[in-house]
């Protein structure tokens, strides 16, 4: 029987936490278009970058803004950050985070990493790297094109042109 509040009437129901879909750079950029009316980034380049941010999440790789107490009291085998304490889903997003690292190359893997992994905005990247304006939005075209062609993602579907002619004969 559920639990009634102390009015005698249910408590509320629980609801799931609401997705803040304006925090997403990326978000930001696919909905917005450019003078001839497409969106700045194409469906493949924001679903490489949502992509990498989630393993990049996945991998644990956010920075930490307190100090990390879990290490304390164990031994060294079982220390928070050995090898031995990172679960299968941690090292493969690992894993899978350097082959894009790899695969980006260092020319375009920091720009990517701060707009996908670190939420800055194109100006904020523009004003650290001292860029001129709207230098960040080519570099990450460049780098998200580069990202969604090692994930194997596309714009549009391609295939080839016609199928194999197939025919079945009779024995003779």
């Amino acid at each position: 029987m559920p639990r009634r509040a102390a009015s005698g009437r249910h408590p509320p129901a629980r609801t799931a936490a609401p997705v803040v879909t304006d925090e997403s750079p990326l978000d930001w950029l696919a909905r917005r278009r450019g003078r001839d009316g497409t969106p700045l980034i194409t469906p493949a380049q924001q679903g490489a970058g949502e992509r990498l941010r989630r393993d990049f999440t996945q991998a644990g790789l956010t920075p930490r803004v307190t100090a990390n107490w879990s290490a304390l009291g164990t031994g060294a085998a079982g220390a928070a950050g050995s090898p031995g304490s990172f679960s299968d889903v941690v090292l493969a997003a690992k894993t899978r985070f350097a082959l894009a690292m790899r695969a980006l190359g260092p020319e375009l893997s920091g720009t990517v990493v701060d707009v996908c992994c670190f939420l800055k905005g194109l100006e904020t990247v523009e004003s650290e790297r001292r860029w001129p304006p709207r230098t960040a939005k080519v570099v990450l075209g460049l780098g998200l094109d580069r990202l969604a062609r090692h994930y194997g993602l596309a714009s549009q579907a391609q295939g080839r042109g016609t199928a194999p002619t197939r025919a079945w004969h009779a024995g003779e």
